[in-house]
C-alpha cells in the first residue's frame, strides 16, 4: 500500500507535472492550463455549445462558466445564447483566439522536444490512457449503478 506504488498516483503526479510544464510555457501567451485547452477545443471544433465544450473537456459548468468569462474578457472567444434554444449558450474563438494557434504549435514542438518520449511512443501512451479513461468511466458507472436502490 506504498504511495509510490498506485497506479492512480503515478497518474495524478503525472498531471501535476504535466500541469506545471504548461503553466511555465503558457504563461508567454498568457493562458492557463484549462484555457488552453479551451482553445484546443474550439480550434478544432470551431462554434460549440457550452454543453459540449464541458463534456469534451470533462469539466463542469461550475469549473467552465469562469474559464470562459476570462477568455471573453481577455478578446479570445465570443459567446451568445443559441438562436433555436436560448437556454443553449455557443462559444467560438475570436480572430484574436485564431491567431494564438500558430503560437501555440509552435510552443508545443518545444514541448515535444523536453519531454522524453519519442512520436511513436507518446502515441502508444495516449492511446493506452484513451482506454484506461474508457475503463474507468464504465467501472465508475457500474459502481454507481449498484449504488441506486431498486424501486
Amino acid at each position: 500500500m506504498r504511495i509510490d506504488a498506485q497506479l492512480c498516483f503515478a497518474l495524478h503526479a503525472a498531471a501535476r507535472a504535466f500541469d506545471g510544464l504548461y503553466r511555465v510555457v503558457l504563461r508567454e501567451v498568457g493562458l492557463t492550463y484549462p484555457q488552453y485547452l479551451v482553445m484546443l477545443a474550439l480550434w478544432e471544433h470551431g462554434e460549440l455549445s457550452v454543453k459540449n465544450l464541458g463534456a469534451k473537456l470533462r469539466l463542469d459548468s461550475g469549473t467552465l462558466s469562469p474559464l470562459l468569462k476570462r477568455l471573453e474578457a481577455a478578446g479570445l472567444l465570443e459567446r451568445r445564447r443559441a438562436v433555436d434554444d436560448e437556454r443553449s449558450v455557443l462559444v467560438w474563438p475570436t480572430a484574436a483566439g485564431m491567431a494564438l494557434e500558430p503560437r501555440i504549435i509552435e510552443m508545443k514542438a518545444r514541448l515535444a522536444e523536453s519531454v522524453d518520449l519519442d512520436a511513436a511512443q507518446g502515441d502508444r501512451l495516449r492511446a493506452r490512457l484513451v482506454q484506461l479513461t474508457e475503463s474507468l468511466d464504465a467501472a465508475s458507472a457500474r459502481l454507481a449503478q449498484r449504488e441506486i436502490p431498486p424501486k
